[in-house]
């Protein structure tokens, strides 16, 4: 599973991640290249964090 997240919604893609996965994920920064092109997977917003278990 991966979330891509804007700082504003980072709290909701933590717990939308432990409740579906039961288990803690790796929070990462969105690296540069990434960060032109990858929005909020709940707005529009660029994102600023990858929450995944990989």
């Amino acid at each position: 599973m991966k979330i891509n997240s804007c700082e504003t919604h980072i709290n909701r893609a933590l717990d939308e991640f432990v409740a579906k996965e039961e288990t803690f994920p790796n929070m990462e920064p969105v690296t540069e290249e990434e960060k032109l092109s990858t929005t909020c997977d709940y707005c529009e917003l660029l994102a600023v964090y990858l929450v995944t278990n990989t």
